[in-house]
């Protein structure tokens, strides 16, 4: 095995850790609903978008006027009675904030609300139903089962972390767990393949994917980007998606490390997910993106998993 291949086997074999999770905001993906209140508090609630997809904010009265900030970024505001519809241009980028207010024609409290469409990097909330009164039994139950959906999703996922902790780890646990075989781990050195979107000092200078096939068609994939921070204060990674060429993200992923590159430093950084062999097959742009915002961030275009 090479060397290089060696070393993407020392980053796929670490067991995941709870604190490499990427902390993202959260975004519901079926019907969300929020409810208004006279006395609510003076916080906005969040609504995830993303460019060119379309979202669908449902009222329980007719709309009298909508103020969105910065309309000329919207490719389409559309008001139809109670209902509102957004679609966002290219012109808005990952982590920018947009405040649309909507002003109610019934005259009942509250008279208006105010929301905050935050620009999410793989993520959007397509349809939004918001009351100012009580919910209804059956959307309390469909609420309750989505909950219960959700918490089961996440003792499952606990369940596997902890599993995954406890086995034997390096080249034993990865033999004794199936993870190496005839078909091992493939690396794929893609600088050359890849393309970085100007704008930003974050510079790529060597761009290397992995893929590993365990057991049962299981696998594991991974992208290492060698960063050097050409600006004048320290970057620091907190999150990163990946994006097909239909706008499919693929989910699950972890950053590692999340410590930040000084000025004139270089620093690799590597991004994870689960993956089956038959899965993460194409061509992906991975985004990169810290705590100073998405403008901040990075984009490479072109990236693909052997």
């Amino acid at each position: 095995m090479s060397s290089t291949a060696l070393l993407g086997l020392a980053l796929l074999a670490s067991p995941t850790d709870a604190a490499e999770q990427v902390p993202l905001p959260t975004c519901e993906a079926g019907t969300r609903y929020i409810e208004l209140y006279a006395d609510a508090p003076s916080n906005p609630p969040e609504v995830c978008i993303r460019p060119e997809l379309t979202l669908n904010l449902l009222f329980d009265a007719t709309l009298a006027r909508v103020v969105v900030e910065g309309r000329e970024r919207f490719r389409r505001v559309k008001v139809v009675d109670d209902t509102l519809m957004l679609v966002a241009s290219e012109a808005l980028h990952d982590g920018e904030r947009v405040r649309v207010t909507v002003y109610f024609e019934d005259g009942a409290t509250p008279s208006s609300a105010t929301f905050v469409l935050v620009v999410h990097p793989s993520q959007a909330e397509r349809q939004v139903e918001v009351s100012r009164h009580e919910r209804t039994v059956a959307s309390l139950r469909q609420g309750e089962q989505q909950a219960r959906a959700e918490v089961q999703q996440c003792r499952e996922e606990k369940a596997r972390l902890q599993a995954e902790c406890s086995r034997q780890v390096g080249l034993t646990g990865l033999i004794e767990n199936g993870w190496l075989d005839e078909k091992d781990i493939v690396a794929k050195v893609i600088t050359l393949n890849v393309t970085q979107r100007p704008g930003n000092s974050l510079v790529a200078r060597k761009v290397i994917s992995y893929r590993a096939v365990g057991p049962k068609g299981r696998g594991r994939v991974a992208v290492k980007v060698e960063l050097r921070n050409t600006g004048t204060v320290p970057w620091t990674p907190t999150a990163a998606a990946l994006v097909g060429s239909k706008r499919e993200a693929l989910t699950g992923l972890t950053v590692w490390p999340l410590e930040p590159i000084p000025p004139g430093r270089f620093q690799s950084i590597t991004v994870e997910m689960n993956a089956a062999e038959s899965e993460a097959r194409g061509t992906y742009t991975l985004k990169l993106w810290g705590e100073q915002g998405g403008a901040e961030g990075m984009t490479l275009d072109g990236v693909t998993f052997p």
